[in-house]
């Protein structure tokens, strides 16, 4: 009998050799529960990582056009917030207004008036109807020969080089498509030379309405925000 032999126990159940029995450990609860824990957090990583490819993919998304749209419209300022935003609100919702554009009256704007057409008396009937609207009519004729049977459109306004933008404008009121040049005149008159393309003048309503745009400009709409 061996001495790894409990006793009372003979025959083909005695232990022979020199090997022990080895007995297999349990395995650990703690290292399942941190591969479950382990699982978990790669999948919830990799679930993260699919949504910032779509999001990214997705430029139209809701987040992205607040963040885009933050930018065009103002904040409001502590102040303003602390008493609700009604300032901020009102001044928002107002458009930028342009001042009033002083301009010369037709009295104070003197235009010589030549036909560079074919058609003859044309300068004596516009200039007839001008004196009629307040302009003061100066000389009345045929065009000089630098622009006579040359100018396509329907005239020109020929001033010199210090005359008022503003007095281009008036007068362009009267007759629409004219073109602006300088020459070398001191004087403050200024020519409306009549071209091919002419007609008639503006009714004299069509110009008044011009003529009240040009002093008040339409404000800019507003930025809805």
């Amino acid at each position: 009998m061996s001495m790894l032999t409990p006793p009372g126990m003979g025959g083909k159940y005695r232990v022979t050799g020199t090997a022990y029995p080895r007995m297999s450990r349990k395995r650990s609860r703690r290292r399942i529960v941190l591969a479950v824990l382990g699982s978990a957090l790669a999948l919830a990583l990799v679930g993260y990582g699919a949504l910032q490819l779509i999001d990214v993919f997705q430029g139209d998304s809701p987040k992205r056009n607040t963040a885009a749209g933050a930018k065009d419209c103002p904040t409001k300022s502590p102040e303003a917030a602390a008493k609700g935003g009604a300032p901020a609100a009102a001044a928002t919702a107002s458009a930028p207004v342009k001042p009033a554009v002083v301009l010369p009256p037709p009295g104070e704007i003197t235009v010589n008036v030549y036909n560079a057409t074919p058609r003859a008396g044309l300068a004596k009937a516009v200039g007839d109807e001008l004196a009629k609207r307040g302009f003061v009519v100066g000389s009345v004729g045929n065009a000089p020969a630098d622009f006579d049977k040359k100018v396509p459109g329907t005239g020109i306004l020929l001033g010199s080089p210090t005359t008022d933008k503003a007095v281009f404008a008036v007068l362009g009121t009267q007759l629409a498509g004219t073109t602006q040049q300088t020459d070398t005149r001191e004087t403050a008159d200024v020519d409306l030379i009549l071209g091919d393309a002419f007609t008639e003048l503006s009714t004299e309503a069509d110009a008044d309405k011009a003529l009240a745009l040009l002093a008040n400009p339409v404000p800019a709409p507003a930025k809805n925000c």
